[in-house]
């Protein structure tokens, strides 16, 4: 097992300056968004169209089923049982996860957004929230959150654009780790067993918490609550690649062999799900185009909240992973979970319920523009602090 994730973790080239390449399709995005607006709009309009509203953006589904598709296809559901004779690690990282992180993202993310920096951003800066349909209903509780307009024959909810970058952070604040937490961990040198094992455990509570959390937090904070969207949501970015991982698992293994299947399969699929997120924010950024080039600090009032929130997480974690007698191979990877999001769920959730051109989708991809660096300098926190566990 050592072996076989050791050779499944290291960075390959798309991860190594991952930063960088969030940078150049922002600007990409940037630039076909002013100069050819029409282009993105095109995509935006290939839809499942529902009651006549777009429910699901084809060309984003198509990206985003191959960002989670490499991820589910490393789960071990046979290393997901034996999960259950370390109760302690995993159980940290569930509490964590579910329990603590959804709610100091709300709060982080109210403050900052707002109180702080309400004014920064525009207290009058609205933005238009699609209404997918059946989701009227919820309008009765938003108590002014915003009104109903109608933009190209569809419904659309005028909320203050804070409110909207507030339900982007919500979305990452409940999404819990991805697979490049594989990678963090392995530099930290923690336990790789217990990594991929909560990656799995992970994926596979999302499937019952994340819409529930979702659609608690985005009521209180109030945003509408399309619940069928939201299930909708999860069923297709999660539930599916789940399945499809899963089977192409068990007929590799079958056929050639788990050594040909981690060797071999596992090194070609590598860069697909970073090649598909990029692709994605490219279709992101161009529709913020317009907005980024007239608010350039737009990004950077998302980030502060996002950043702090990521801190705290790592820092309760890991204190909480020394309290309770955790060795540090499993309380790196504990903190290193408990800090990362699940951006590519994030940004699928976000621009299926809110629309691609909608502050929370863009507060999504806020998250994987900060990622990277703040995870790689918390890893050398975990190494700086490794003599702190016995």
């Amino acid at each position: 097992m050592e072996h076989i994730m050791h050779k499944e973790r290291k960075l390959n080239f798309f991860e190594r300056y991952l930063t960088l390449w969030v940078f150049v399709c922002i600007a990409l995005g940037v630039l076909i968004g002013k100069i050819a607006p029409n282009a993105s709009k095109f995509l935006d309009g290939m839809a499942i169209y529902v009651n006549g509203a777009p429910v699901v953006s084809i060309p984003i589904a198509i990206c985003l089923f191959f960002m989670m598709y490499p991820i589910m296809v490393k789960i071990d559901f046979a290393e997901v049982i034996k999960a259950g004779r370390s109760p302690k690690p995993v159980g940290l990282t569930l509490f964590v996860n579910w329990a603590v992180k959804p709610f100091t993202m709300y709060a982080i993310a109210y403050l900052f957004l707002g109180i702080l920096f309400k004014g920064l951003i525009g207290s009058e800066a609205v933005d238009f929230v699609k209404l997918p349909p059946g989701a009227d209903w919820v309008l009765g509780s938003i108590h002014g959150a915003g009104r109903v307009v109608m933009q190209e024959g569809i419904k659309m909810l005028l909320v203050p654009l804070w409110r909207s970058y507030f339900a982007g952070c919500i979305l990452l604040g409940i999404a819990p780790c991805t697979a490049m937490v594989l990678v963090w961990g392995f530099l930290a040198k923690g336990n790789d067993g217990h990594t991929l094992v909560m990656v799995a455990i992970n994926s596979l509570s999302m499937l019952f918490l994340y819409g529930i959390l979702g659609g608690f937090l985005l009521g209180v904070g109030r945003m509408p609550v399309p619940w069928q969207a939201l299930l909708l949501s999860i069923a297709i970015y999660v539930a599916l690649p789940l399945v499809a991982g899963y089977l192409t698992r068990i007929w590799i293994v079958s056929r050639r062999g788990i050594g040909w299947f981690n060797e071999r399969f596992l090194h070609v699929l590598a860069p697909v799900s970073i090649i598909a997120l990029l692709f994605t924010l490219v279709l992101l950024f161009s529709f913020k185009g317009e907005m980024i080039l007239s608010q350039p600090l737009t990004i950077l009032w998302i980030a502060i909240p996002l950043f702090i929130q990521t801190c705290l997480i790592f820092g309760v974690t890991y204190w909480l992973a020394k309290k309770i007698g955790l060795r540090y191979e499993d309380a790196a990877p504990s903190a290193m979970i408990g800090a990362s999001n699940h951006f590519e769920v994030a940004i699928a959730t976000a621009t299926m319920l809110f629309g691609l051109s909608s502050g929370a989708a863009l507060a999504t991809v806020v998250g994987v523009l900060i990622e990277v660096p703040v995870m790689l300098l918390l890893v050398k926190v975990c190494l700086k602090t490794k003599d702190w566990f016995h």
